[in-house]
């Protein structure tokens, strides 16, 4: 299994943190957690499929996903080629005209949010090119077609900042309070920009610092406290929405 990161040229390294080459010779499930921005794949080579209870939905082999609040699992058809694009969090504004919000919890084809003909033309090239380098540098063209010369709002810029900051532990009133604005004109730009409300954000924000702590020899006791879970069971609830699993099983076979 092939899972390699690449970084962006600099006219894009505002918008997006990094691509990634994935390829699998196995046909596989896995589960995806919540991530802090959007995703956007192309499969130049098998097929992708998303999987709940027991259907399965085969996905666009060019498509992109919202960001979600839930785990997610997937099912790929062996010997499976994709390129990644991770979308910095307030980034996919920059490319399409959508809302970002409009895309929670939602996988969709890029023949929905761009133009058709462009997509199309993007999947050809990359059905015809070989090797890491031109298959990334066909996708870079394609974005830097479709970036648009629109302000960065630093204002949501400056709240995912203080998120991050405070491993998503900031309540959102203090957060309205530091950045000086009104909570209802505050909660639609952030959720037009990065995608779902100031909250959620920041509850996926301190899953993510958790999944960190798991990595470390602390005890779960120890975790639950230092991300402000007011009792064991209200950790429990939020971790087993975000995996499926208990922090304590997740810990023992991760």
């Amino acid at each position: 299994m092939k899972f390699e990161k690449h970084f962006p040229t600099d006219p894009l390294k505002p918008y997006i943190q990094y691509y990634v080459v994935s390829e699998n010779e196995s046909a596989s499930e896995y589960k995806v957690f919540p991530s802090s921005g959007m995703v956007m794949g192309f499969q130049y080579q098998g097929q992708l499929a998303s999987l709940a209870g027991h259907q399965e939905n085969k996905l666009s082999s060019a498509g992109i996903s919202g960001i979600s609040d839930g785990y997610k699992i997937f099912k790929n058809s062996a010997n499976i080629g994709t390129i990644l694009v991770y979308f910095s969090e307030t980034g996919f504004r920059h490319f399409a005209t959508h809302p970002a919000h409009e895309l929670f919890n939602l996988s969709l084809s890029l023949e929905d949010i761009f133009d058709s003909q462009s997509v199309r033309e993007v999947e050809e090239r990359l059905s015809m090119d070989s090797g890491d380098h031109n298959r990334i540098r066909t996708v870079e063209n394609f974005l830097l077609s479709q970036l648009k010369d629109i302000d960065q709002d630093k204002l949501i810029i400056e709240a995912v900042k203080l998120i991050y900051q405070s491993k998503g532990t900031i309540r959102i009133q203090e957060l309205n309070k530091k950045l000086g604005i009104s909570a209802s004109p505050f909660e639609k730009r952030f959720r037009q920009l990065v995608g779902t409300s100031a909250k959620k954000f920041a509850s996926i924000i301190r899953f993510n610092s958790v999944l960190d702590s798991l990595h470390e020899s602390k005890s779960l006791t120890e975790i639950c406290y230092e991300n402000h879970f007011f009792d064991q069971a209200h950790f429990i609830k939020d971790f087993k929405q975000f995996t499926g699993d208990t922090p304590e099983n997740f810990k023992r076979f991760s």
